[in-house]
């Protein structure tokens, strides 16, 4: 079985690198795009008001299967091969990039000029890649337009930060949003490459518990999966994640988490920096 979430086919189209494994009425080609907005929802169906399923992040590339009359496209993020849905205008690019710098504040504003007081046109967020152009007055231009403070721009490589746990302590108290992908982004900034939902991370990191959580010595940076959920554990007692309960990024005791929830764990592991 394809899961459809990482496998982009429907009844009607399919991509035709699936042609030999799934049935659809036709298939189709990929053409490249690029993501030239700062954070892009990827949506469960081609409607404004549909579920957000995950998020493109400005720099991404996506293959795109289908460009609709309704003003969306079905695409698949080639970071981690989610398939959605995405709003054409001023989203999609033509003209490929060579990214080979990264964004590392935790958001920052694009400016139309180089001056602070100028009003933001768009906002990035951690880990977006970005082609730097010329710097003026403190700022960087970038090869799409608009400006950006240049101590928020670095080389791609450096980046990385193997400490997953510190990244995600950066985001405590962010305003929780349905697939933003805390657990994701803090281990793709330690070069880590993980799939997008908590059920995929767990298939990918984790292992059923050999006993009853309460007797498990969790160790900082361990992974705990609930049913649809996963945190990082910030050491024996503490876990932190994104709580849909409190609305933000929390770090807070294991057991609370546990009975907050009103789930057991079901698996738990670590990734290999």
């Amino acid at each position: 079985m394809f899961d459809p979430r990482i496998n982009a086919f429907r009844p009607d189209l399919a991509d035709i690198s699936l042609s030999h494994s799934v049935v659809a009425e036709r298939y189709a080609e990929s053409v490249l795009r690029q993501c030239l907005r700062g954070v892009v929802p990827l949506l469960a169906e081609p409607k404004p008001d549909a579920g957000q399923v995950s998020q493109i992040r400005y720099g991404e590339f996506l293959d795109v299967f289908e460009m609709r009359k309704d003003g969306f496209a079905w695409v698949q993020n080639r970071a981690d091969r989610y398939v959605g849905y995405v709003p054409v205008d001023d989203v999609l690019s033509e003209e490929i990039a060579d990214l080979s710098s990264r964004i590392s504040a935790l958001q920052t504003f694009v400016y139309p000029e180089p001056d602070l007081k100028s009003p933001p046109i768009d906002e990035l967020t951690l880990g977006s890649y970005v082609r730097p152009l010329a710097k003026e007055n403190g700022f960087q231009k970038l090869a799409s337009g608009g400006y950006v403070f240049a101590k928020h721009i670095v080389a791609a490589e450096s980046i990385w930060a193997p400490d997953y746990v510190f990244t995600a302590g950066r985001m405590l108290n962010t305003p929780y949003l349905w697939g933003s992908g805390l657990v994701q982004l803090a281990l793709d900034i330690a070069g880590i490459d993980a799939p997008r939902d908590s059920d995929q991370q767990a298939q990918t990191f984790g292992q059923p518990l050999a006993r009853h959580w309460r007797d498990v010595a969790w160790k900082r940076g361990d992974l705990v999966f609930f049913s649809g959920h996963v945190g990082i554990m910030t050491g024996p007692d503490h876990i932190i994640h994104a709580s849909a309960i409190d609305m933000k990024v929390v770090v807070e005791p294991l057991v609370k988490a546990v009975f907050d929830r009103g789930q057991e764990i079901t698996a738990a592991g670590r990734p290999e920096v």
